[in-house]
């Protein structure tokens, strides 16, 4: 195989990994709504690695079992008896080798009758990192759009990232 003929497969390779881990990030995210709307908090926890942190500003959880069991805690369990849907928006996303992170918007609607209310709009930041097991979720930070700036920040700290990595 020629010089340039290698090099254009390797560079193939290299493009394909990452619209591979894109998408492998994508359904880890986008997994989690509908699992923690069932209220399946093994599935849901499975997400982050073992000592990994979600902050959800109403509360931060450390560790698979703790995650779950904010998922089976009477507030969680509360919401979903009386129709919710956590809805995560397409994330921006930034790799770096085994590290990722992605920004994006979260919302909690719940239902009002007939019909559904918005009840909450986060920024949200995912922090990643591939394991053995795949791309799992290190740390989650939710903070309320309601102009604190640290939910400012989390978005502002985002797509900085990506123009220093994507330029």
């Amino acid at each position: 195989m020629d010089d340039e003929l290698l090099a254009r497969f390797d560079s193939l390779e290299r493009r394909v990994r990452e619209l591979e881990d894109h998408v492998a990030l994508y359904q880890l995210m986008m997994g989690y709504g509908p699992a923690v709307d069932a209220g399946e908090s093994e599935l849901a926890a499975a997400r982050w690695t073992p000592s990994g942190v979600y902050d959800a500003q109403v509360g931060a959880w450390e560790g698979r079992e703790a995650i779950a069991g904010m998922v089976e805690g009477e507030m969680h369990q509360s919401i979903i008896r009386g129709g919710s849907a956590h809805v995560t928006a397409m994330p921006y996303v930034v790799i770096d080798g085994d590290r990722a992170v992605a920004t994006a918007y979260a919302q909690l609607c719940r239902a009002a009758g007939d019909d559904f209310r918005l009840w909450r709009v986060t920024a949200t930041r995912w922090e990643f990192a591939r394991t053995v097991d795949g791309w799992r979720v290190q740390r989650r930070v939710n903070r309320l759009l309601d102009g604190d700036p640290e939910a400012q920040a989390l978005l502002r700290e985002g797509v900085t990232e990506g123009r220093t990595r994507n330029g």
